[in-house]
This record gives C-alpha cells, sequence and structure tokens, in this order.
C-alpha cells in the first residue's frame, strides 16, 4: 500500500517509523513531515490542515491509506473530507474529535455518563469566571476551551496566577478564539499516567501506558510544554489498574460516544490522574500522544497497518495486539529559549555517531540546500531507546543523547529516574 502520514512532528516520524516495518508498506508520503521522515518518506510540502491540496496529493500519487497524526488537522475535518472522497483514513472524525477540541464538550461527556474526572465549571463570561475563582483555593486548574498546542492548560499556584491566567485567555486572547470559554476544575493530585487504545466504535483495544514530563526544566520545573521525555510502561501500573482504567474510563468513553451519535474511531488517549479514590480524567486526547508516541509504539509488536485497517473496517475485534516486553524511553531535545522564542536554522551533528539499537525521532528539523539536518522549531528531537527494564532504556538514551549538538540546546536530566522498586 501506498500510506500518507498527515503532520510533521515527533509523533508523525514514528508513525511513518513504523509503518515502514508492515510488509503491507511499499511506499510512504509525510506532509509536511521533516528532515527525519525524508529518509524514509517522500516528504510532501503540504500545511497538514490543507484539506484540499491533501486530496490532490492523494489523488496524484495514488495514495491508498492515510493516517493522520495530529489533532489540528482531525479538528479541521480531514478525516471527514477523505471519507466522503471514498479514501480510508485513520483517525476520528470532526464531531469525534471534540473530545479533545473542546474542553467542555469532553467534560459535559464524562459527567453525563459517569466516568471519573475533576469537578469543574465552565464560563463564557470574563467577569463571572474572575467571580468564581476569588472564591476558590489554590491550586486552580484552568483551561482553554479548544486547542492551543500545550498552552491552554495553567495551574495556578495563587488566585493572582489565576487572574491572569483568565485576563490572558479570556480578555488578551493569548491562544486565539480557543480561550473565549474556559473551563475550571478542582486540582487532582496523584501520579499522572496516559493510557492509549485503539477503537472501531465498539471494539477496545488497549495498546499501552506511559508517563510524560510537561514542565520544560528538571524537577518539574518552569513553565508546560508539549511534553519534554516519556517512559513506558509506568513502574506503578499493576493488571488490577490497569483493567480499571479500561472498565470504568477507556470502554466507558467510547461506548459514550457512540451513545451521543459520535462514534469514535481510531487512537483515543486518557490522560489520566491515579488518585487515593482510583483513577480519574484529566483530558482525553483525539490522537497519540507526544512525547508518548515516541516510547508506545517501540513497544507494539503487532503490524500497525493491520491494526490501522481493522479500525477503518470495523474488524478490530479479529486483532490481537501484542507488545513487546521491554521498557522504554524518550528525551527530547529543545533549542535555547524553548518553550519561550527561540532561534532557527542551526545545524545539528552527533546523528550518525549512536549506537545501533537507539532511535532518534524528529520533529523541528529540516533539511538545508547542501543536505545537512538543521533546526526549524521546537522540541527539535525525541532520543529514543528501550531495554529490559526502565534503567537500562535509560542509561541509553542519556548516553547517546550528549553525542547530538546544536547551538543552545537543552534538555531534561531527569527522565525516568524512578525507583523501580516502587
Amino acid at each position: 500500500m501506498k500510506i500518507l502520514v498527515v503532520g510533521g512532528g515527533a509523533r508523525e516520524h514514528t508513525i511513518v517509523w513504523k509503518l515502514a516495518q508492515s510488509p503491507r508498506t511499499t511506499q510512504l508520503f509525510a506532509a509536511p513531515g521533516n528532515a527525519g521522515t525524508a529518509r524514509i518518506a517522500q516528504n510532501l510540502d503540504i500545511k497538514d490542515t490543507d484539506v484540499s491540496s491533501l486530496a490532490e496529493a492523494v489523488r496524484q500519487n495514488g495514495i491508498e491509506l492515510v493516517v493522520v497524526g495530529p489533532e489540528a488537522p482531525l479538528a479541521a475535518g480531514v478525516v471527514d473530507h477523505f471519507q466522503a472522497l471514498g479514501v480510508p483514513v485513520f483517525g476520528p472524525t470532526k464531531q469525534a474529535t471534540e473530545i479533545e477540541s473542546s474542553k467542555v464538550f469532553s467534560k459535559e461527556l464524562m459527567q453525563k455518563h459517569g466516568i471519573p474526572c475533576a469537578q469543574s465549571i465552565a464560563f463564557s463570561d470574563y467577569v463571572e469566571a474572575k467571580r468564581y475563582v476569588e472564591q476558590q483555593t489554590p491550586p486552580i486548574v484552568i483551561k482553554a476551551d479548544g486547542l492551543a498546542a500545550g498552552k491552554g492548560v495553567v495551574v495556578a499556584d495563587s488566585v493572582t496566577q489565576a487572574m491572569e491566567t483568565l485576563s490572558q485567555f479570556m480578555e488578551a486572547k493569548s491562544v486565539g478564539a480557543s480561550g473565549d470559554r474556559v473551563v475550571i476544575e478542582e486540582h487532582l493530585s496523584g501520579r499522572e499516567m496516559s493510557a492509549f487504545i485503539f477503537t472501531d466504535g465498539q471494539t477496545v483495544l488497549p495498546l499501552a501506558y506511559a508517563c510524560d514530563y510537561k514542565r520544560v526544566f528538571d524537577g518539574d520545573q518552569g513553565p508546560n510544554t508539549g511534553g519534554m521525555g516519556s517512559f513506558s510502561p509506568p513502574q506503578f501500573l499493576t493488571p488490577e489498574l490497569a483493567e480499571t482504567v479500561q472498565e470504568t474510563i477507556m470502554r466507558p468513553a467510547v461506548a459514550a460516544m457512540a451513545k451521543e451519535g459520535r462514534p469514535y474511531r481510531g487512537v483515543l488517549y486518557g490522560g489520566l490522574m491515579i488518585t487515593t479514590e482510583g483513577p480519574k480524567v484529566i483530558e482525553f486526547n483525539a490522537r497519540m500522544g507526544d512525547p508518548e508516541a515516541q516510547v508506545v509504539l517501540p513497544l507494539l509488536k503487532t503490524d500497525l497497518v493491520e491494526i490501522i485497517l481493522a479500525v477503518i473496517n470495523n474488524t478490530l475485534e479479529q486483532v490481537k495486539i501484542e507488545l513487546y516486553d521491554d521498557a522504554c524511553v524518550g528525551v527530547a531535545m529543545a533549542p535555547g529559549g524553548y518553550p519561550g522564542s527561540y532561534q532557527i536554522g542551526f545545524p545539528i551533528t552527533g546523528l550518525d555517531d549512536l549506537d545501533e539499537e537507539v532511535v532518534v525521532f524528529h520533529a523541528g528539523t529540516e533539511l538545508a540546500d547542501d543536505g545537512q539536518v538543521v533546526t526549524s522549531g521546537g522540541r527539535t528531537l525525541t532520543v529514543v531507546a528501550k531495554g529490559k527494564t526502565i534503567t537500562q532504556a535509560r542509561e541509553k538514551v542519556y548516553d547517546n543523547i550528549s553525542r547530538i549538538h546544536f547551538k543552545d540546546c537543552h534538555y531534561r536530566k531527569d527522565i525516568a529516574l524512578i525507583n523501580e522498586g516502587l
């Protein structure tokens, strides 16, 4: 099959890398892709939300399957467009994607169908939201309703910070129209974990579980990012916890979407807090996580193309998902200044000096005219390795990441630094 992966981040590079391992794959395309996908696929210079240009590229290249990676094209209705054209496409429809693209819809869905989550209230009026915040005890969680590229959630440690966040979202429009409505919710405490499933709208098959690190600096300091690293599986994951998550959250979410007339097909990502009362939902995402995809997909033994086709054809009950009995760790490398302003265009060295079992997934990279890989965005690379234990995998990553260089690069030194006896 000729397959197009829509997107240009490290998640999409990971998907391309995994699809390339399938005997069903004959040729791969990535739109827009990056310097990493260019090594194993043909990059197409098309924005991931440019539906008509994507459709034309599919027609011209005889592409037989489209896999959508990021949330923006899903929310833009790329899946609906290809379904209307009769092109097999993997990902939820625009309506189903609202489980991520609208925090208000997602919260109402969970509350209506009894899916455990933080208590919350939604506001579209700035004055009312301010009045409510004044009566709350920090920490206060404030979420912009719409997509905000990882910048729409703030955990405010004071009422003053919460007020500033409301002003930024609702008055200054720091995240655009996504901040027209906000959700203010109770702060959950416990251990964070991400759960991933494949579903065709009825059958639910767990993929894997992972933990990620959102703050930019060691010790969970500094501003939130899209994620500076991750590992899988969580050291505290037990078969009982995994079953509870599936029984109380993931399967009910898929059933709830079907009842709402928005059948969900694709990957569903549950961002969870494991509290003393059990697992609760922080948020749902309508796609693979990034950086979690980079540590989850290397653990997948089953052919990804076969899984994707089963989801599209509603035959997922015929598939058995197998995982490697390993651990996987990924660490993101970012440019100086990230997640604030930063410079791009710097050459990256050391990518060919790594151990054979270490994989580097690209995000903010492109090829210069002379073929040199240069920086072009934030969270530039994710360096990934597997091992029999999390500690083994971690040691491989950090032994190799120090060989990679670009101007002012930085990365966290404490990813997957855990006590495995926990």
